[in-house]
């Protein structure tokens, strides 16, 4: 750190910075050592100006949001990933299934997107999953389904010996419209070995989003961090969404999901809001061929998503309804925010909110 450098309208505390701002400028790709600088600075307000100029870029002062509902059609899971608060054992006294019919109980004629991420059930046959895909189709025709991580599509093929392009086959032929972006965590072999050796690792989960995308079955992308992973394993991580991005141009967002201590206490305690901050400018500023970065109110809270707004971000995902994997990790976000609510937060932001659908198709602009 040292004396205050302008350039090109941004104030530098910490010089490191300045040659990524040009590089930014010129639009240049930034590398591994730049994203390391950005997650390593205490010069918070340069890092935040440099990402949101970069948004603005991309979208304007828009912010997007859905009208949408997060279904997990059961906790039982034949994996025990040690970050993991949600999954249960047959047998245990908070365990549950959900019958079709409470499925489709979440689904009405508002909702936009329904966003599908359950256990590795040892017992449902592949049918019900696909069964699942088409009574929801069939009760909203127009509603948009996002469903099945790249890691319940590999737990498909092991369990039941469907290869992923035949099972994504069914579930688009079932009215399947993307897919979400979870399942992957950290793109790094040491942490996979340490937290969750038994889910599909990295390349895999890269293998299916391409597959995916070759289908024309567009998909989210995540990085879940603030446990053990390192500065330098994030970073690598977003180089390698960047790279599969160059490749298949499937990725729609990127979502940061910081870690929820709950009851696995990886760590002592949350990383904090500034660690959130930065990821999501280093997010946004790393990852030049993803539009839209995701400011995810349910695990970050209404406070630290609404200032992400500032950072880089252009999306809050939505209004959700009852999502129970961030909450039993004891998230201390409500359960749904209405789309009220929602508005009023983007707009505390300075921001212009924007309903869009899955597609990011936009539906109205609240300008006013």
């Amino acid at each position: 750190m040292g004396r205050v450098l302008e350039v090109e309208g941004v104030q530098f505390v910490d010089s490191r910075l300045v040659p990524i701002w040009e590089k930014v400028l010129d639009g240049g790709r930034l590398s591994l050592a730049d994203g390391m600088a950005l997650l390593e600075t205490e010069d918070f307000a340069a890092a935040g100006k440099m990402a949101s100029w970069k948004k603005q870029q991309v979208s304007g002062e828009k912010v997007y949001f859905v009208l949408n509902r997060h279904i997990n059609p059961t906790n039982i899971c034949v994996l025990s990933c040690k970050f993991c608060d949600f999954a249960k054992k047959k047998g245990d006294a908070d365990a549950y299934e959900m019958s079709m019919d409470d499925i489709l109980s979440h689904i009405d004629d508002e909702i936009r997107e329904v966003h599908i991420v359950g256990g590795h059930h040892p017992t449902w046959p592949f049918e019900f999953y696909e069964d699942m895909i088409k009574a929801i189709r069939q009760k909203n025709p127009t509603l948009q389904i996002k469903a099945f991580t790249a890691s319940e599509i590999d737990y498909f093929w092991r369990r039941w010996k469907i290869p992923p392009e035949e099972s994504l086959a069914r579930f688009k032929a079932a009215g399947l419209d993307s897919m979400p972006g979870g399942g992957a965590e950290v793109f790094s072999e040491r942490v996979h070995r340490l937290l969750l050796p038994a889910k599909a690792n990295g390349a895999r989960w890269a293998e299916i989003h391409k597959t995916a995308h070759r289908m024309g079955i567009k998909s989210n992308c995540t990085l879940l961090y603030g446990h053990i992973e390192t500065l330098e394993e994030r970073i690598v991580h977003l180089i390698k969404l960047r790279e599969i991005q160059d490749e298949t141009g499937g990725f729609l967002a990127f979502i940061p999901l910081e870690y929820q201590v709950g009851h696995t206490k990886l760590r002592p305690r949350h990383t904090p809001p500034m660690d959130d901050l930065k990821m999501i400018a280093a997010s946004r500023l790393m990852l030049d061929n993803i539009p839209y970065i995701k400011s995810y109110w349910v695990m970050l809270g209404e406070a630290t998503a609404s200032i992400g707004l500032n950072f880089g971000a252009n999306d809050m995902d939505g209004t959700i309804g009852k999502e129970r994997i961030a909450h039993a990790a004891l998230a201390a976000s409500p359960g749904g925010l209405a789309r009220d609510r929602i508005v009023r937060i983007i707009k505390e932001g300075g921001r212009i909110p924007v309903e869009r659908d899955a597609l990011y198709n936009e539906i109205k602009v609240y300008a006013n």
